[in-house]
């Protein structure tokens, strides 16, 4: 049985949103309030506790409430969402940590369950979330519940040089997970993406 006290949740912000004109993309308006809340205001409910990994704007992601963490410094600039994954394993106190990212708002509200009992089911050190798009089954990486301890893989892993989470979680006992609503995992990249996400269903 999930006992929530044992996740820590993290909001992943620390993006550049290079794609979105360089702004911070956790901080853009959605349905009146900025996406970054919106995700800890589905991810929270989830978990036993929460933090954010953000790489700017510290002091506006710090009164959302919870603990903010901000990646190590590197020589070769933006590490991408592994080094949000590593500055949440370095700070979690809880056996296990899920990660989310900042730009999907309508993620769903039982990531978490179907991500832990696939853990446990599997007997796995990771599971991820995935969707059918197109007729293949794509994982959703960044969707991700991992235990405390790959936190030394994770570190060996990007000092390798490394970057892509599908290929770290591949090395690890990995399960995946299935969702059929894809649309639950729509995120923002650009502009139209946003507006696009903010439009009523026709």
């Amino acid at each position: 049985m999930l006992d929530r006290a044992q996740i820590t949740g993290l909001v992943l912000a620390g993006g550049q949103g290079s794609r979105l004109g360089g702004v911070d993309k956790g901080l853009q308006p959605f349905e009146g309030l900025p996406l970054a809340r919106h995700a800890l205001q589905r991810l929270a409910p989830q978990v036993g506790r929460m933090m954010i990994s953000a790489n700017r704007n510290l002091e506006i992601y710090e009164r959302m409430g919870v603990p903010v963490w901000t990646d190590e410094p590197s020589s070769s600039g933006h590490e991408g969402p592994l080094a949000g994954f590593l500055a949440g394993l370095a700070h979690c106190e809880t056996p296990y940590l899920v990660t989310a990212p900042c730009d999907s708002p309508r993620m769903p509200l039982d990531l978490v369950q179907r991500l832990w009992q696939a853990l446990q089911d599997e007997a796995a050190d990771v599971a991820v979330a995935a969707t059918r798009r197109g007729g293949e089954i794509k994982l959703e990486p960044v969707f991700c519940l991992m235990k405390r301890e790959l936190q030394a893989s994770l570190q060996s892993y990007m000092q390798s040089g490394q970057r892509k989470i599908e290929r770290w979680t591949a090395g690890q006992r990995r399960a995946e997970v299935l969702f059929a609503d894809a649309a639950a995992f729509a995120n923002v990249n650009t502009p139209d993406e946003l507006a696009a996400l903010q439009a009523p269903p026709r």
